[in-house]
């Protein structure tokens, strides 16, 4: 009989864990807190080696090539002009139709949303998750995917396993190409752009539309703010339109509209005009506070770590999802190389701690050589 594997969490890696460890013959079943799912929170992707294998991998390699290409790098001054420019052409995929791609090959049956995790435990035969009904479920194996602020994670390196704030955050839109206002077309479609000022770092490229669509006219443009905000600030910022205090982001829809209303005006005042009139074509801006966390260990018994779960890498390296396939990869190589449960998890752990940790700390060179605040 095949190990039964409980994953918590139903975003990228907790897909990408699920569909290879399903077709290694694993039996697995996802859990999933959102009450409708996850489709449409994404927005663009810079794709990774990794990302390209698991495409491969499961036989959709071709939307690797389902993507919208910028042709050229450029950096702007505060005034709109064109300071440098590389000419490396780069392709952005879109996040909401590979999120959907890999939930197609989970059967319905086998994810679950509305079931939040609230208590792990493990012992030397398995582990047992307890859900926020009551209900609990044991398996061999419970893989924490459940993101930055994982549950989960307790469970292996306790209640004290927090991410950092490192001092700026991150505000994103995702515009049809047809609602921004065409100074901002001319000066940044079919190109990557940037801009960086003073604690502040933006930065665009089109995408395609929700459908996958990169017909001229269906497409997305796809907008990221790194700012500055010491605590006490992020605090007062990150209070979503109910009055509810949120740790680490707020989604699209979500942003009070006086926050959303002063965001705008700030870009007016700091932005290029190309870029600033961008973050005003966005009705539903959204922010993520940047944190950091690189542990010793992402396993303990029978409870393993994926993805941002594991560590949590700064969005400067464009890893975030190919950091989850190269976990995914590895953990459904050593259990099929491991008959041995417990020696499958040590070799994962061998395998994935040395490459999370590089890659925190190469988000954290590229926030020192962006001078953004506690960097």
């Amino acid at each position: 009989m095949s190990s039964r594997i409980l994953i918590v969490g139903g975003s990228m890696g907790g897909l990408f864990a699920a569909v290879l460890l399903g077709r290694a013959g694993f039996d697995v079943t996802v859990t999933e807190r959102s009450a409708h799912g996850l489709e449409g929170r994404g927005a663009g992707l810079v794709a990774q080696q990794e990302v390209f294998d698991i495409l491969s991998e499961v036989g959709v390699e071709h939307l690797a090539r389902v993507g919208v290409t910028a042709h050229e790098r450029i950096y702007l001054d505060r005034n709109d002009a064109i300071i440098h420019r590389q000419r490396t052409p780069q392709t952005q995929l879109s996040w909401d139709v590979l999120f959907r791609t890999f939930r197609e090959r989970v059967p319905d049956a086998r994810y679950r949303i509305k079931d939040r995790a609230v208590r792990v435990q493990t012992d030397i035969a398995g582990a047992t998750v307890r859900y926020a009904d009551g209900h609990e479920e044991t398996a061999d194996l419970v893989i924490g995917a459940d993101g930055i602020g994982s549950l989960v994670r307790e469970a292996v390196s306790g209640p004290q396993s927090r991410p950092a704030y490192v001092g700026y955050a991150t505000w994103r839109g995702l515009v049809p190409e047809t609602q921004v206002p065409e100074l901002a077309r001319r000066q940044l479609f079919e190109r990557f752009s940037f801009y960086e000022g003073p604690g502040s770092h933006v930065l665009g490229y089109l995408v395609p539309g929700a459908d996958g669509s990169t017909e001229m006219g269906q497409r997305r443009y796809n907008w990221v703010w790194y700012r500055r905000y010491p605590p006490t600030e992020l605090s007062r910022v990150l209070v979503d339109r109910d009055g509810v205090s949120r740790p680490f982001s707020i989604a699209p829809g979500r942003v009070r509209p006086e926050v959303a209303d002063r965001l705008k005006r700030d870009a007016a005042e700091a932005l290029p005009p190309s870029f600033a009139q961008a973050v005003a074509a966005e009705p539903r801006p959204f922010i993520h506070a940047i944190f950091d966390y690189a542990p010793p260990h992402m396993v303990k018994g029978r409870v393993a770590l994926l993805g941002d779960a594991a560590f949590v890498a700064r969005p400067h390296t464009a890893m975030g999802v190919a950091k989850a396939a190269g976990d995914a990869f590895a953990l459904r190589d050593a259990l099929r190389a491991h008959p041995d449960v417990d020696a499958a998890l040590a070799a994962y752990q061998a395998a994935r701690v040395p490459v999370g940790q590089a890659i925190v700390a190469y988000g954290q060179r590229l926030g020192q050589s962006l001078q953004l605040a506690g960097s």
